[in-house]
């Protein structure tokens, strides 16, 4: 197919596009799965040199943390592709070394109208992350903030079954959470349950605490405006305090796994399948966590609520800034605009008019996956709940496209009661009418969601620091929920300070001020 846009134009004599690419466990099970493909040989990589005349060649390939070793040598030594997938922390370290092309004209004369619509989808925070000293130092491959809101995973039938309603409060929820663990939910005739459920690392999407604390008013991981207009980082605020003592009175009484320190999300889950746990707060994919507990407990039920707050009106619905990877290209590689070029191609034949969903984005393997630059729209899940929703309440389910009709197919198999039923669960708990994207779409529509405020490249201390105070606040955290002294934040809060944390906190200022001066 030919395209008229300058941004889908084909090189003629052909150009090689060199990258390096990790090829884990996921995407080597991906090509067992489609005959005829490899990582060199694929769908993607035959349409980008049928389409754009670009041949995509690997420099190297390697898996894990060999992969994170390999491309850190690599930067560290400027022995890089010509384009590179990368962090901003990376990024921040090849601009500064001058290993990379400013793309700030490139990307717009290149970019067609569909990929600046949809990497717009986040507004210019995206790009604000990418750009250094004014100029746009890479292509940011947009990630959705919005997929970061949460909600409060419960056991239907354990509420049920002790006369209870879902929560309006965080009393309410504590009062659930009490309830779970102590009054025999599972009716096994042992003290074996838990109210809710938290991994090691307390920040994780699914089982992590940060929509547990945002009930307080507290936004630990997020920059925010203060009352001033000035940026603060939200971890060291006094609501987190009084987060942190709810949190150890749970544990001490019993509601949290005495191990949660050791265990990850895999191993909480481990604890869920069991049939131990009766409450998580979660991102929408929580359900197919949820679903682990059907295996052995096939009437065990779940459903997602909206997070609760501690004074009953609406809770601000925090959303980290997510887009952590960019395409930076080589400052000697004379065709900037190839990556462009690619982004526009990968987004044209999964959402624009030339579109071949089945062909190049599911079928129902991720083929998308095989591409090595993999844009999306940010609110693609969102607008299929929307499709989904605008069908059930018209009954013209013939007017569901690409990804909602291939969802509506899962929760038909459910609702259908056929032997593999539970393969559509999950998707019903995520996309039906009382599903979590329906609670994200009233999220949306009341004003709840809390976008991060600072979304501009790592200063310079934050990429001597950053990992340093990480370390310090998820310890001092898990600490005084295992016990320690609840004023031990306040020992924290100046140490954070002192370690680099008021450096940052000017830096970032300073870049908030520049960004919005007049």
């Amino acid at each position: 197919m030919i395209y008229k846009e300058p941004g889908l134009g084909k090189y003629d004599p052909p150009i090689d596009v060199s990258f390096v690419r990790e090829n884990g466990t996921g995407l080597e099970n991906l090509i067992r799965e489609l005959p005829g493909q490899s990582m060199e040989d694929n769908a993607w990589s035959r349409l980008y040199e049928e389409v754009l005349g670009i041949r995509i060649r690997y420099d190297w390939l390697a898996k894990g943390d060999l992969y994170r070793q390999k491309l850190g040598v690599s930067i560290a030594s400027g022995d890089i592709p010509d384009v590179v997938k990368v962090n901003a922390q990376q990024l921040r370290l090849l601009a500064n070394a001058g290993l990379i092309r400013d793309m700030t004209e490139t990307y717009e004369k290149y970019a067609t109208p569909l990929t600046k619509r949809i990497l717009s989808q986040e507004g210019t925070r995206p790009f604000d992350s990418a750009t250094i000293d004014g100029k746009l130092m890479a292509i940011p491959e947009t990630s959705a903030s919005i997929e970061g809101a949460q909600f409060i995973w419960i056991r239907m039938d354990w509420l049920e079954r002790l006369g209870m309603r879902p929560p309006r409060t965080m009393d309410d929820l504590l009062a659930i959470s009490k309830a779970f663990t102590e009054k025999d939910p599972d009716q096994n005739g042992e003290n074996d349950t838990y109210g809710l459920a938290v991994t090691q690392y307390l920040w994780d999407p699914v089982m992590g605490i940060m929509d547990f604390m945002a009930g307080y008013g507290a936004y630990p991981k997020l920059w925010l405006k203060d009352d001033s207009g000035k940026l603060v980082y939200g971890g060291i605020q006094p609501e987190v305090k009084t987060a942190l003592r709810a949190l150890q009175e749970m544990y001490e009484s019993g509601q949290i796994d005495p191990e949660f320190g050791l265990k990850d999300g895999n191993k909480v889950k481990e604890v869920l399948a069991s049939g131990k746990l009766g409450m998580f707060y979660g991102e929408q994919w929580g359900s197919f966590v949820a679903q682990a507990s059907r295996e052995l407990f096939p009437d065990s039920e779940w459903q997602a609520f909206p997070i609760v707050s501690a004074d009953g009106e609406l809770p601000k619905v925090p959303l980290r800034f997510s887009t952590h990877q960019f395409l930076a290209v080589r400052n000697d590689y004379p065709y900037p605009e190839a990556v462009v070029k690619m982004f526009n191609l990968h987004l044209e034949k999964n959402w624009g008019e030339t579109a071949e969903y089945e062909t190049y984005y599911s079928n129902p393997f991720p083929v998308w996956q095989l591409s090595p630059i993999t844009p999306y729209p940010a609110r693609k899940n969102l607008e299929a709940f929307l499709q989904l929703k605008e069908a059930r309440r018209t009954g013209d389910f013939s007017m569901l496209k690409d990804e909602a009709k291939a969802i509506q197919k899962n929760i038909d198999t459910y609702l259908a009661g056929s032997a593999n039923k539970d393969s559509g669960w999950g998707w019903a708990k995520t996309y039906g009418p009382d599903g979590a994207f329906a609670i994200l779409d009233r999220y949306e529509r009341n004003g709840q969601l809390l976008y991060e405020s600072f979304v501009g490249a790592p200063t310079d201390t934050m990429i001597d620091k950053q990992a340093v105070l990480d370390e310090l606040e998820l310890e001092t955290f898990i600490n005084i929920i295992l016990g320690r002294s609840v004023g031990d934040f306040d020992r924290f809060v100046e140490e954070w300070t002192a370690l680099g944390g008021n450096r940052i906190t000017a830096e970032v200022n300073q870049w908030f001020a520049e960004k919005h001066e007049p």
